[in-house]
């Protein structure tokens, strides 16, 4: 059974409130089961300039279902919580990205997987190394640690969440 690593991100709220909810959401996803959860990271909006800073991490979880179906589910999950996409980068409620799964590499035009900007954002990369340092992404063939150590840190923060 495929591994799927899903991205947790919000800024609108109370942000860490908003990403626990998505976690407990994500436990009832038929066909998945939550394996972890990083610890919680405070991240400077990357792309955007003036935005209150997002809370993120990232799950794993144990997948029967398609990285389709699954996307499907994440987007129900956005919804139910109050999402509505009006923009592209503008505050959330809550974000849910599809960052992995197993060694899939899937490029239509509803999916992305590997998630193509993950390799160079380390509110991504810093979760990813705390639930699996030495997975291998799938295209670049480099593991999350080597990936992240490459990664500048100027304009892109992430501070442990202390809350």
């Amino acid at each position: 059974m495929p591994t799927a690593y899903v991205g947790i991100g919000s800024n609108l709220g109370d942000k860490r409130e908003n990403c626990v909810e998505a976690v407990q959401r994500i436990r009832e996803i038929p066909g998945c089961r939550l394996k972890q959860c990083s610890p919680w990271f405070l991240t400077r909006p990357v792309g955007v300039g003036d935005q209150g800073w997002y809370l993120n991490g990232a799950v794993s979880l144990d997948a029967e279902i398609s990285a389709h179906e699954l996307l499907a589910h994440l987007g129900e999950v956005e919804s139910a919580m109050g999402r509505v996409r009006t923009a592209k980068w503008e505050p959330r409620i809550i974000d849910l990205d599809l960052l992995l799964l197993g060694q899939e590499i899937i490029s239509d035009e509803d999916l992305q997987v590997p998630h193509p900007l993950m390799h160079t954002r380390r509110f991504v990369l810093v979760p990813m190394v705390h639930l699996a340092p030495q997975l291998i992404h799938p295209v670049l063939r480099r593991t999350m640690a080597d990936l992240l150590e490459d990664l500048r840190r100027e304009g892109q923060e992430v501070i442990p969440f202390e809350g």
